[in-house]
């Protein structure tokens, strides 16, 4: 399978076949696309932003550390409901959005 890292600016070419013991990764210039290749072969997670309604037009969220990719939409369904009246940046939302361990973080004041 073919992947472009993410990990850094770099976007090396990955190519990522599967093992008797787990992955071999090839096309990565540090460790770091090895990691990446392996965690989106077995465990794919992602950042999840969104926009969210407030008083005074929209303000951005988003989670605070990757989530599994499998519960993206649930987290998109949940954030969907939020309306604020005032939104400040840092200021957590909800804590442990459908139990992924990752809270929803204000990114932008308004």
């Amino acid at each position: 399978m073919n992947l472009t890292c993410i990990m850094c600016p770099m976007g090396c070419s990955l190519d990522v076949q599967k093992t008797s013991d787990g992955y071999k990764v090839t096309g990565n210039n540090c460790l770091r696309g090895e990691k990446f290749a392996k965690e989106e072969m077995t465990a794919p997670k992602r950042i999840v932003t969104a926009l969210v309604h407030t008083d005074r037009g929209v303000t951005s969220v988003k989670t605070s550390k990757p989530i599994d990719k499998n519960k993206i939409f649930d987290v998109l369904n949940e954030i969907d409901k939020i309306h604020l009246k005032n939104a400040k940046i840092g200021q957590i939302l909800i804590k442990n959005i459908q139990n992924t361990g990752a809270d929803i973080v204000v990114t932008k004041s308004i």
